[in-house]
């Protein structure tokens, strides 16, 4: 962002101080536009460090003071330690500070106070409740833990943010406290309600464990140049709602489409004590939109399996071992069913490990195939390629992933952005990290941080549901005829084929946890289950098509 901003001045001619001045327009319509639509009346604290987010919260605050709002600005430092632009911003506010602001009745509507040295006390300057706190103490630029009064102050109000209720907590670019760069707190921390970023999220924004210090993100362009972005070194994205809706409109029913037009999905899954995993992966691979879904499995589960899943579905049983697992024998019932499918989705609830059988069925695959749960520990730890004709899906949680690196180390996914990027460029696989903020990561290195979902999805099923819909995405992406000449998904580079597959993997990642904050509006995250997930899945494709 330092290089965007850098040459948006030099390249372009873009004075700073204009980026500056558009930010603070920025955060001041995004506030407005969450108090109601005003911000006439009402009353602000903002809080200022000397740097640059200092200066944007300078600025936003004379912004604010010119639609009525009553401001007081405390800026932690003098005025004469400030640079540059927020120098500028700040000797503004000294020559305006204590304004007032009359109406034509001659009442009150308005007020800047600013106050330089701030000490945490003066949070109490006003006696009233604020409508806004908003944090322009550190932006991008912090590296190690806020010290002094500045660390006083925020500690303050995070001690009391219960009493606090009435006051949004809002953080321009970052709340301060966080490393921008960084997945992890490195000492206290703003928690704000709303964050404005700009330009485009950093780091710190999105991914966890400190994405839940952002609150809201919002992200807003202040005039840097598109090609600058589009042109960045980064490696990491964030999905966004339009990577969903290209997928769906390219994958859209027409007059002429039919089931064998839809694809068909393959899925190898349940044992005898496992069923319901074999129901949920079936039932949302077929509510994917799919045309065809079969489930291969054990013969034991198969009555009970046909007797819980979609009428829709077909269900084929596999030769068993004593214990109910699928023999190693029923590799040549699967060859023989593969030859008129699309993909392969494998491992939710096969129970007992079966390595050998697991490890066949990707050895000689003529489809991509998914691959989770039980069939991931079979093939732990990981040593086999993933191919650009027949890509290899795996969807571990971080367990599973530890498993399949090797490790028992936790410390190994402290950064899980570098790991699975690492992991899915080693084995040239695509690899779906679960959890809070899900990662999907390309062979070549591209990381996409899915910013959907939400804690209630942390129950039994849900891995199984997004399973079946991975697949059932896939499915449709290799069979569907596509125009792609207007298509401009995250990842641009590589086999067409892995292209497409990986895409459609985003798609289904963002649309599954789309559905699971569905689900919560509807039933709460006590109470809300994968099945729930799955019926909403509808209400999601719906939500983003229109």
């Amino acid at each position: 962002m330092r290089e965007v901003d850098r040459q948006t001045t030099e390249k372009y001619g873009i004075p700073s101080i204009l980026l500056m001045e558009n930010a603070a327009h920025a955060a001041a319509r995004i506030i407005t536009e969450k108090l109601g639509g005003s911000v006439a009346g009402k009353s602000f604290l903002i809080l200022c460090g000397k740097g640059n987010n200092g200066g944007d919260g300078a600025a936003l605050a004379r912004v604010l003071w010119q639609k009525g709002a009553w401001v007081w600005v405390y800026l932690f430092g003098k005025v004469e330690d400030t640079k540059g632009d927020t120098r500028i911003n700040f000797e503004i506010l000294q020559k305006n500070k204590a304004v007032l602001t009359k109406g034509i009745s001659g009442e009150v509507y308005s007020c800047l106070h600013f106050r330089d040295n701030a000490e945490s006390n003066l949070i109490h300057h006003s006696g009233i409740q604020e409508d806004g706190i908003i944090d322009a103490v550190f932006g991008t630029g912090l590296t190690r833990p806020i010290e002094g009064e500045a660390k006083k102050t925020i500690a303050h109000l995070m001690k009391w943010r219960e009493k606090l209720s009435l006051s949004k907590l809002i953080s321009i670019d970052l709340p301060s406290g966080l490393n921008a760069d960084s997945n992890e707190p490195i000492g206290e921390t703003f928690k704000a309600d709303l964050t404005i970023t700009f330009t485009a999220p950093k780091i710190a924004n999105v991914v966890s464990s400190v994405s839940s210090f952002n609150g809201e993100l919002v992200v807003a362009n202040i005039g840097s140049p598109q090609e600058l972005i589009d042109n960045s070194p980064s490696n990491t994205f964030l999905a966004e709602k339009s990577d969903a809706q290209e997928w769906l409109e390219q994958t859209k029913f027409t007059s002429s489409s039919y089931k064998n037009k839809r694809g068909h999905a393959l899925l190898i899954v349940g044992s005898r004590e496992y069923t319901g995993a074999a129901v949920l992966a079936g039932n949302a691979a077929m509510l994917s939109g799919v045309g065809l879904t079969t489930i291969a499995t054990s013969e034991s589960a198969q009555t009970a399996i046909s007797a819980k899943v979609l009428e829709e579905i077909i269900v084929r049983g596999l030769p068993e071992t004593e214990d109910g697992a699928i023999d190693e024998k029923a590799f040549a019932k699967i060859e023989k069913l593969t030859e008129k499918i699309d993909i392969i989705g494998i491992g939710c609830g096969l129970g007992i490990q079966i390595p050998t059988f697991v490890k066949q069925i990707v050895e000689n695959r003529k489809t991509p195939i998914v691959i989770d749960a039980d069939g991931l520990n079979a093939l732990s730890p990981f040593d086999l390629q993933g191919s650009d004709e027949l890509p290899l899906i795996l969807t571990p949680h971080e367990g599973e992933f530890l498993r399949l690196i090797g490790t028992t180390d936790k410390e190994t996914l402290k950064d899980r952005v570098k790991a699975v990027r690492e992991f899915a460029e080693k084995h040239q696989i695509i690899l779906v990290l679960k959890g809070e903020r899900t990662l999907i990561a390309a062979p070549d290195g591209k990381v996409i941080i899915n910013p959907t979902g939400n804690s209630g999805l942390g129950k039994a099923g849900n891995g199984d549901t997004l399973t079946g819909i991975i697949t059932g995405f896939i499915a449709q992406t290799l069979t569907v005829e596509k125009d792609l000449s207007f298509y401009t998904p995250p990842v641009t580079t590589g086999n067409s084929i892995i292209f497409e597959v990986f895409n459609a993997v985003v798609a289904a990642v963002y649309l599954a946890g789309l559905a699971g904050d569905i689900a919560e509006q509807k039933f709460g995250k006590r109470t809300m289950l994968a099945s729930d997930v799955r019926m909403c899945l509808g209400e999601a494709f719906q939500s983003i098509t229109n």
